[in-house]
Parts: C-alpha cells; structure tokens; sequence
C-alpha cells in the first residue's frame, strides 16, 4: 500500500467545500464542462483579419451595426 500525502490549503474558510475525486475522473468532468474548441483554418484566418481590422481602427459601433442590419432586413 502506497502513502499519499495531502496538502490543504490553510485559508480555507467555514462554508467551501472540499471535494476530493481521482485525477482521470477530474479530466473527465472538466473535459465536458469546459469542452475545447479548435477554430479551423478559414476560421484562424478570419480571426487575425479581425484582429488586424481591429488593431487599424476599423471598427462600428453598436449602434451603427443594428441599423446597418435592420435596413439590411426591409
């Protein structure tokens, strides 16, 4: 039998709690919790361009964006 050692965290306060799970359970619920996403090329491409338009100034407002689509919708 092996020993494991824990350490706590002194700060822990009245009302958090603890929980203690193994580490591949652990990966498992944040791996559907948190799922990662991985933007395909075209959309790594539009992202730098949108960076790039961003870092330029090319930007709208809210405003203008809601009536450029609501004209855009008659």
């Amino acid at each position: 039998m092996t020993t494991v050692t824990l350490t706590m965290p002194k700060p822990l306060r009245a009302n958090d709690d603890l929980v203690v799970i193994p580490r591949k359970e652990y990966e498992s619920l944040k791996a559907r919790a948190v799922p990662e996403y991985t933007p395909t090329a075209a959309e790594r491409r539009a992202i730098a361009r949108a960076r790039k338009n961003f870092a330029a100034g090319k930007t709208i407002s809210l405003a203008q964006l809601k009536d450029d689509l609501a004209r855009r919708g008659r």
